[in-house]
């Protein structure tokens, strides 16, 4: 049996059904929860911090979260260019430096430790002001001490929980770990398993008296099957003025060969500038997706051993030959443990020569330790809180 309506009937029902779908409306705007801004801060020591940072960014903004840029120096600009839509904020810079002379950089950093404090007591003022005025409610920080707040969740990322520094190792991990505990968590961008992992004892302890979550590898770049154009890739990266000692170095060595060379000079500006040396073509930076494209199509890739460039150069799986940083620990520690493995040949910056890129072919190069993905949804969980 057909059951009919009088048409009169129907205006009153849309009519209704406006009204409700208008305060519907109205009151999913109304207590629909505001975006919560993550305060993003890296260091400045050369781009690493920051370019580790990026996938993080990326992230944040996938998870419906707003996103504060801070830092400074070209760690800043970096981010600025990488992010052109996001707000930033630049903060007091530790100026950090490296002497000439490797063996002297212990002593320095020890004189300019007053100076680091006032960065860090700058840093935490900025912070509360930037709490207070209700504009931030999460903070990831990359090895800057200041950036915290009690009031809101504070994340330190790191993948140094052991602070190598010679002699004195064990008293400045002691003091980073101090440091540390005064956060909410702590990421390390590492596989928390102690055999295959990327930082070694750096990120590993012995015994653990803080909360750790090991987050996974982390990078900015994919791998891509392409066509190899590029025999060596140099990039250059790291404080001055160990920055253009290892520039001018690796020009002195490679002017005369026949390889096709290109050299990622690691200076961020405002307008990028290609160059050509002897045979060598330069570029003072790259983008991430313009750097990801051109390590894929690089036979071999010429760099310090810094932490974030293992994490890339692990993920795209290439053969590699580090030369550390003089005098900088962490990166000397690192080279050495690859190099034993079996993984990466090293070398001193002083000893290096073009007969040394001949024992990269015995070595296996550098793969990604884990295929288990950064768990995202998890991490950003601690930001969810009222």
């Amino acid at each position: 049996m057909d059951i009919t309506f009088p048409i009169s009937h129907f205006p009153i029902q849309f009519a209704k059904l406006r009204k409700y779908t208008t305060v519907a409306i109205i009151a999913t705007f109304v207590f629909m929860p505001k975006k919560k801004t993550v305060l993003v801060a890296p260091l400045h020591w050369g781009l690493g911090h920051a370019a580790r940072c990026i996938p993080i960014i990326r992230a944040l903004l996938e998870h419906n979260f707003n996103v504060l840029l801070a830092s400074d120096g070209s760690a800043l600009l970096l981010l600025q260019k990488e992010f052109p839509e996001l707000e930033s904020l630049e903060l007091p810079s530790y100026n950090i430096t490296y002497p000439e002379k490797g063996s002297h950089f212990k002593w320095k950093m020890l004189l300019k430790l007053p100076q680091i404090q006032r960065t860090i007591s700058a840093e935490k003022k900025i912070v509360k002001q930037l709490v207070a005025e209700g504009k931030i409610h999460g903070i990831i920080s990359d090895n800057r001490f200041g950036v915290r707040n009690v009031s809101i969740p504070s994340v330190f990322m790191t993948h140094q929980l052991n602070v190598l520094t010679g002699s004195t190792s064990y008293f400045s991990s002691k003091i980073h770990q101090k440091i540390i505990k005064k956060f909410d968590s702590c990421w390390v961008p590492d596989s928390d398993d102690v055999v295959l992992n990327l930082s070694g004892k750096l990120g590993h302890l012995k015994q653990k008296t803080f909360p750790v979550e090991y987050i996974g590898i982390l990078s900015r770049m994919k791998k891509k099957e392409v066509l190899i154009t590029i025999d060596i890739l140099i990039l250059i990266s790291g404080p001055e003025p160990q920055r253009t000692l290892f520039e001018d170095k690796m020009k002195e060595t490679f002017k005369e060969t026949e390889k096709n060379i290109l050299m990622v000079c690691g200076v961020v500006e405002k307008e990028q500038k290609w160059q050509d040396f002897e045979n060598i073509k330069t570029v003072n930076y790259m983008a991430s997706e313009e750097l990801e494209s051109t390590i894929n199509k690089s036979e071999i890739v010429i760099s310090r051993s810094g932490y974030t460039t293992i994490m890339d150069l692990s993920m795209l799986e290439k053969k590699a030959f580090f030369i550390p940083t003089p005098g900088q620990y962490e990166q000397e520690y690192l080279a050495k443990r690859l190099k034993n493995l079996k993984i990466v040949p090293s070398c001193t910056q002083e000893k290096f020569n073009l007969e040394n890129l001949n024992k990269v072919a015995f070595y296996k190069g550098l793969k990604t330790v884990s295929q288990k993905p950064v768990n995202f949804s998890e991490l950003f969980s601690l930001f969810q809180g009222e």
